[in-house]
């Protein structure tokens, strides 16, 4: 597309991204629904790569999407490179600036187990108050969002996580990306203990739905054969946070990348149900072609892409690979679709119970549809919690990392839990967590504030082990490889 007739979003992200190379194609045809996805990569002056996908009622959007998500990538990352880094440990910061002045690592929530104390020297970046503008220093593993956005290496005693996507947000305005990023905050919150392999199997009945796209996109997936299954997992903060999955109505044989489509999932949330449905469900549709583009063979990939694409991947070295997730995610790829669907229905696929779409909370329509207008509606649902943010981009392209101190999220993966996730499980009566001593081997005590802990009665802990053997081989539902990482470890060795 000539940049005369490029969407001006798209252009300012462009802008933004520079300096660098950027490409974007559309690969719907990796999936039979034919529902608009587009891949964007961006390649910067040191060779490093990074991709993104987008999705929308149409390629347009799809287009504006890819770009958005490829800014949430690059933009930050590249803030925090060219931040300065301050390694002290949480109480010596405390003396030197004051409580309010530095980010408890505890109430970012730290994995149950987790080698942490006041005294641990840390990686120090600064954020923003949002509510004050102040400036509030963070553990630079809570401010990243991969471990390659951590240049020179972490303290002497190792990052006390894995640094997560999670707050990421891009759009035009800042409002924009900043409420992107705590919607994402809030869905993954609310659905940390409640979805994928903690699923309560809460089916969503689609008695009340007006909006046109997502009957559009509806009536697509029923005429390929695809069955939706829409669930809930919260409705916290009065929220509806929702989650789309779903499978062949006569699934027969189908192998390898294209039987991935069987563990695509779409995830929202919004004040407005209606919009947190449209947005899972054009997600889903993502997820479908997007799991066979990344995981399935090169050969596919070069059928979908455009020349030049493959050599440009293939140039650029393959980052260090999570090993759980590059292992589970091969098994996954050899299996075909009735033994994927197998390890689904208990949980993914499950219905125990049914709820009305007309039930969930909501918003009058159209009464956020301005960006402003929805980021005062989040920060008063949220008035009980900080936000800190780390913001960067220009005109027309913004880009943040957002921290809720409280919220949570990995909980499954990466045994991150607090007295938020300690109560849920126990209100679900689940014997992954409770409060008292460490109940048996495999259980770790949970990191707690002291007001955690007096509002839960005690010291709590997370069963690591047994949430690890709950997960299983649903692993890459929660990490995937990244894109072509299975291809090119093919036969042990990185291309």
């Amino acid at each position: 597309m000539s940049a005369a007739g490029e969407h001006p979003v798209v252009r300012a992200y462009r802008a933004a991204l520079a300096p660098g190379e950027q490409q974007d194609f559309d690969i719907s045809a990796a999936d039979r629904t034919g529902l608009p996805v587009v891949s964007a990569d961006h390649l910067d002056a040191a060779g490093v790569r990074k991709g993104a996908c987008g999705y929308g009622a149409d390629l347009g959007q799809a287009r504006v999407g890819a770009y958005g998500e490829l800014a949430e990538e690059v933009l930050p990352a590249r803030h925090l490179a060219r931040t300065g880094r301050r390694r002290a440990s949480y109480a010596e910061l405390v003396r030197e600036r004051g409580r309010d002045r530095v980010a408890d690592p505890v109430g970012l929530v730290l994995p149950a187990g987790a080698d942490y104390g006041p005294e641990r020297p840390l990686e120090w970046v600064p954020a923003r108050r949002l509510r004050t503008g102040e400036e509030v220093l963070v553990p630079a593993e809570f401010a990243a969002s991969c471990g390659s956005d951590l240049p020179g290496g972490p303290p002497p005693g190792g990052w006390l996580t894995t640094p997560v996507t999670n707050g990421l947000g891009a759009g035009d305005t800042p409002e924009r990306a900043l409420s992107h990023a705590l919607l994402e905050i809030l869905q993954r919150d609310g659905n940390a203990t409640a979805h994928r392999a903690m699923d309560q199997g809460v089916v969503i009945d689609l008695d009340e739905v007006g909006d046109p796209v997502t009957h559009r996109v509806l009536d697509r997936l029923r005429e390929a054969g695809v069955e939706v299954l829409p669930k809930l997992a919260s409705t916290q903060f009065g929220l509806a946070d929702v989650h789309v999955v779903g499978t062949d109505a006569a699934p027969g044989t189908r192998e390898g990348a294209a039987a991935l489509t069987l563990t695509a999932c779409g995830e929202a949330a919004h004040p407005d149900r209606a919009a947190a449905l449209r947005k899972a469900l054009l997600e889903y549709a993502s997820s479908r072609a997007r799991k066979v583009f990344f995981h399935g063979p090169l050969e596919t990939v070069a059928r979908i892409a455009p020349p030049g694409y493959l050599e440009r991947e293939l140039s650029s070295p393959l980052a260090e690979q999570e090993p759980r997730a590059l292992s589970a995610m091969r098994r996954w790829a050899a299996l075909d679709a009735p033994r994927l669907r197998e390890l689904l229905e208990p949980t993914v696929l499950s219905r125990r119970s049914r709820v009305s779409f007309s039930a969930l909370p909501t918003v009058p329509p159209g009464s956020l549809d301005d960006p402003a207008a929805l980021l005062a509606d989040l920060l008063r649902r949220l008035a009980d919690f900080d936000v800190l943010v780390i913001g960067t981009g220009g005109p027309g392209a913004h880009a943040v990392k957002a921290l809720v101190p409280g919220m949570e999220v990995e909980t499954m993966s990466y045994a991150r839990i607090g007295e938020r996730g300690v109560r849920r499980l126990m209100e679900r009566e689940h014997p992954l967590a409770g409060v008292g001593p460490v109940p048996r081997p495999g259980a770790r005590p949970v990191h707690l504030t002291p007001e955690g802990r007096a509002r839960l009665g005690g010291p709590a802990w997370f069963d690591v082990a047994a949430a690890r053997r709950t997960v299983g081989a649903l692993y890459p539902l929660y990490r995937e490889p990244d894109r072509h990482a299975l291809a090119r470890t093919a036969a042990g060795a990185a291309r």
